[in-house]
């Protein structure tokens, strides 16, 4: 019986055993370079926030695109910086939205009321869903720690529309 476990036991080594002088004389495995062109990378640093919506004060709302453009046809992807204390009016877009809350909490709600008590806490890690045509506003409560951030993908153009275009598209709550 013993001969025959012994047997096993080579057979099941063997092929381990054959590919070690393999192992110990190979070279360490080379990486390609980055390509580019095949994978873009930008780093926080690299992007520019840029004001979100004309008029608003500095450190209120901003942007940066990061693919696509929200006014062309097309996939579009873009960060949004809601600073606490502000958040947009109400307002709607011709297309979905999908959004993600990447740092921070960020405050949301249904309608055409301006009613920033009644908005409800979306902290980073969650994902809200736009629906297209459907009235809603967002932001950051006063009393918020820190600004939130939020990835935005949809298809292009988007449509803006404020529900009372004769107030600016931001409000200081």
């Amino acid at each position: 019986m013993e001969p025959l476990l012994s047997s096993r036991r080579e057979l099941l080594f063997a092929p381990l055993l054959a590919g070690l002088p393999l192992l110990l004389g190979a070279e360490a495995a080379k990486a390609d370079k980055i390509n580019p062109d095949w994978t873009i990378v930008r780093l926080p640093n690299e992007l520019k926030w840029q004001p979100a919506i004309p008029g608003a004060p500095p450190q209120s709302v901003e942007t940066v695109p990061l693919f696509g453009s929200t006014n062309a046809p097309g996939l579009y992807y873009v960060l949004i910086k809601w600073y606490p204390g502000y958040m947009s009016a109400p307002h709607t877009y011709v297309t979905d939205r999908l959004c993600v809350v990447v740092s921070g909490t960020w405050w949301v709600n249904s309608g055409a009321d301006f009613e920033p008590e009644n908005t409800v806490p979306a902290p980073a890690g969650s994902f809200v869903h736009r629906i297209a045509g459907t009235p809603h506003y967002d932001g950051v409560k006063a009393d918020g720690k820190e600004p939130a951030v939020i990835a935005l993908c949809g298809m292009g153009p988007v449509g803006l529309k404020w529900v009372d275009p004769t107030k600016p598209g931001w409000r200081k709550v």
